[in-house]
């Protein structure tokens, strides 16, 4: 991916989203519409920027570090939580090793050996924030299948593999099947490989709201409905137009992924928006009851043509995400996946996911389809892509921080982004957040991304 690109990152969110199928269910949610009719206050030392589960937990990290709940405002440009967070897949989703062979080419093979044990180490964060706080969002610590459709891509998770090895990398939670045990494994027809390691999924939705009601409750205010238009110097503050008034802010936190180059404008050769779809699916008998998944899986014929899948445990609900690049797909409909527009979703790329579910997992419509069974909702999330395939987090300078641009991964490192950023607001050093170093917003890496031609890993 270069510096310039289809598609433009400087836009509000969608005036007129739809919503997804985590959206649907939790409709009671108290804080859903927050201020929705208030003006924000003059000034706040805090201002977070972006609801999500990014911007939630920045606020809940600050709040247990001794943040004054008063001194904290959030401000979300639609309901609460409307973003990505609540548009996802459903996945809680490490990689074990097969982006090492790809991050090693951008970033080196020390820091790629780093960001894939900080996925792995979210994992233990998710579970471990879910038990600690009983937070009910249908967490299910399981293990998940990366498995292999085509040859060439079963040779190209073999490479990566070795790689990984050779570095130095920990394989002892990993998994390998191969032809009729792979098949056998996992239940998809025709799979040529596969791997298997720790994962989860959860409701994001109700992940995200947990982190919302408890700040709130603590005594933070969020403004939903209250769009962040521009931001201008005041001082040795920062005035922040709103679409519900200015607000000054000693800080501010960029909580607003795809949206980031809206407020930062010289952050837009960096970031690339790209719209994501996901499917419902209510299971017919052969995945009902004791047939039900239990893991999670990512079905890939290439690097980037793949299919993601879940199967909640509560309701058995199928959740069918897809990739952002098929080759089956129109050039129209590819050419729309650069987009912020997540009003709407893809006709064909719903028949493209349920033709392949139908190829992958036969007896899924082994009888008839009863009414009330299979697709029940399709669904678009904007994902932000940076140049570099990693998040942008870290001091902006002059009292601004960011954390964004998760690359279609933020279920696997918000959960040590989000407090990483936190401890850096509060005067921490980079040392301190444990994180990457490549994932830190610094001048010298933008100097580096202006000048280099770097691929896309996800």
């Amino acid at each position: 991916m270069s510096s310039t690109h289809v598609g433009c990152s400087r836009s509000l969110p969608n005036a007129t989203p739809g919503l997804s199928y985590w959206q649907r269910t939790t409709r009671g949610f108290p804080y859903l519409f927050e201020h929705h009719l208030s003006l924000v206050p003059d000034a706040s030392k805090y201002v977070i920027i972006g609801s999500g589960i990014s911007g939630g937990l920045t606020a809940f990290s600050l709040l247990e570090a001794g943040v004054k709940p008063e001194d904290l405002i959030i401000i979300e440009a639609r309901e609460a939580a409307s973003g990505a967070s609540s548009r996802n897949a459903g996945h809680v989703r490490p990689d074990a090793f097969r982006g090492f062979s790809a991050y090693s080419k951008v970033h080196g093979s020390e820091q790629a050996l780093k960001i894939i044990a900080n996925e792995r180490l979210v994992l233990q964060k998710v579970d471990e924030f879910v038990k600690k706080h009983n937070v009910q969002c249908d967490f299910d610590l399981t293990t998940t299948f990366d498995v292999c459709m085509t040859e060439e891509f079963a040779e190209y998770e073999a490479e990566s593999l070795e790689a990984y090895k050779l570095a130095g990398g920990d394989v002892s939670h990993i998994k390998f099947y191969e032809g009729r045990q792979a098949q056998d494994r996992t239940k998809v027809q025709g799979a040529v490989a596969a791997y298997e390691w720790p994962a989860g999924s959860s409701h994001p939705a109700k992940l995200a709201h947990f982190l919302l009601q408890s700040v709130i409750e603590k005594g933070a205010k969020l403004f939903t409905n209250c769009q962040a238009k521009e931001i201008k110097r005041n001082g040795d503050r920062w005035d922040i137009y709103t679409s519900k008034g200015i607000v000054t802010a000693e800080k501010i936190i960029h909580c607003t992924n795809a949206h980031a180059a809206q407020l930062l404008p010289h952050l837009e050769p960096y970031f690339r928006p790209n719209r994501a779809q996901a499917h419902t699916l209510v299971p017919t008998p052969s995945f009902a009851a004791n047939n039900a998944l239990q893991n999670t899986f990512s079905l890939r014929y290439s690097l980037h043509h793949f299919y993601s899948l879940i199967q909640r445990q509560g309701d058995g609900t199928l959740v069918l995400g897809v990739s952002r690049s098929n080759p089956t797909l129109s050039a129209e409909t590819l050419a729309g996946r650069f987009s912020t527009d997540d009003s709407r979703y893809s006709e064909e790329i719903a028949e493209d996911a349920l033709r392949s579910f139908g190829r992958l997992f036969p007896d899924f419509l082994s009888e008839p389809v009863r009414h009330g069974e299979g697709l029940q909702d399709a669904w678009t999330g904007i994902i932000a892509m940076t140049t570099d395939s990693v998040p942008f987090v870290g001091d902006l300078g002059d009292g601004q921080y960011i954390c964004a641009g998760f690359n279609g991964h933020g279920m696997a490192r918000v959960f040590t982004c989000a407090p990483g950023v936190a401890k850096l607001v509060l005067g921490g050093n980079w040392s301190e957040t444990g994180l990457p170093e490549c994932f830190e917003f610094n001048q010298e890496r933008l100097a580096r991304l202006s000048q280099e031609h770097l691929p896309s890993i996800w």
